[in-house]
C-alpha cells in the first residue's frame, strides 16, 4: 500500500510538471543529450527506447537522427505522455507509452539504443537493478545504454542550498552503485564523463554502456598511429629527449 502512494505521488507531480516542461522548451541539456547520443554510435536505422520521456523534448530530437528507424518514448505520467503526443503527432517513427518500466514487456522486442534523459535519479535506487534487469531482456549483442544524470556533488549542493528547485524524488547517484547495477546486467562501461553545463562547477555526467559480448579478436593499432600519439604526448609536454 505504501509503495502505491508514493507512485500515486509521483505520478501527480509529473502530471503536474507538464505545463513547466512545455515552457522551457528546448535547451542546452536537451542538445547536450542529443549530441553525447550520437558520439555514442546512433545511427539512421537504430531503434530507440527512452526511458523518462516527459512531455518528449528528447524524444522528438532523436527521432530526427533516425529516420529510418524509430523512437519509442515511455514516461510514468499520462498526463505527459498525452500532452506529447498532441507536440510531436508529426512524427510518424516515433511513439509514446504510459510505462513505469516495471511493467514494460515488448515480447521478442529488441532496442539497438537505451536512453535515460536525467531520470535516473527520480527513480528510487532499490528499484534500479530490476529496471535495468528489464532493460536487458530488451537488448541484443551490440544493444548501448547512455545515461544522463545531475553530477552527484553538484545535486547534493542543490539539495543543501536550493531544495526547492528540485523534483519530487531528486537523489544524488553513487557511480560505483550504477555501474555495479548495470554491468551485473550484461553491459560494461565504455565511458564516463563529468562535464559542465549550466556551471563551472561540473554538473552533469554521462555514462555510455554496451553489451558485454565477449571479444573476438584483437585488432592492432598501426605503428604510425601509435607513433603518431606518442609524439603528439611528447611535444605536449616538451620531452624532447
Amino acid at each position: 500500500m505504501q509503495q502505491s502512494e508514493g507512485k500515486e505521488k509521483v505520478v501527480s507531480f509529473y502530471d503536474q510538471f507538464v505545463e513547466k516542461q512545455a515552457k522551457t522548451g528546448i535547451n542546452s541539456r536537451h542538445l547536450s543529450i542529443l549530441d553525447k547520443v550520437k558520439k555514442a554510435g546512433l545511427q539512421a536505422n537504430h531503434r530507440i527506447l527512452e526511458v523518462g520521456c516527459g512531455i518528449g523534448t528528447v524524444s522528438h530530437l532523436l527521432a530526427t537522427q533516425v529516420p529510418q528507424g524509430k523512437v519509442l518514448a515511455v514516461d510514468i505520467s499520462p498526463e505527459s505522455i498525452e500532452k506529447a503526443k498532441v507536440l510531436w503527432k508529426d512524427q510518424k517513427n516515433l511513439g509514446f507509452e504510459v510505462s513505469d518500466m516495471s511493467d514494460f514487456d515488448k515480447k521478442g522486442e529488441t532496442f539497438d539504443f537505451f536512453v535515460f534523459p536525467d531520470v535516473l535519479e527520480h527513480i528510487p535506487v532499490d528499484q534500479h537493478f530490476r529496471l535495468f534487469q528489464n532493460i536487458q531482456k530488451h537488448s541484443h549483442a551490440d544493444s548501448v545504454i547512455f545515461i544522463h544524470i545531475p553530477a552527484p556533488r553538484y545535486l547534493q549542493w542543490m539539495i543543501d542550498n536550493e531544495p526547492e528547485k528540485l523534483q519530487v524524488i531528486d537523489q544524488p547517484l553513487d557511480s560505483g552503485d550504477l555501474i555495479k547495477n548495470i554491468t551485473a546486467n550484461g553491459f560494461y562501461l565504455e565511458r564516463m564523463e563529468t562535464y559542465d553545463l549550466f556551471f563551472e562547477e561540473k554538473d552533469y555526467q554521462y555514462f555510455v554502456f554496451r553489451s558485454a559480448k565477449p571479444l573476438r579478436s584483437s585488432t592492432p593499432k598501426s605503428k604510425w598511429d601509435v607513433l603518431k600519439e606518442r609524439l603528439r604526448i611528447r611535444l605536449k609536454y616538451g620531452l624532447t629527449k
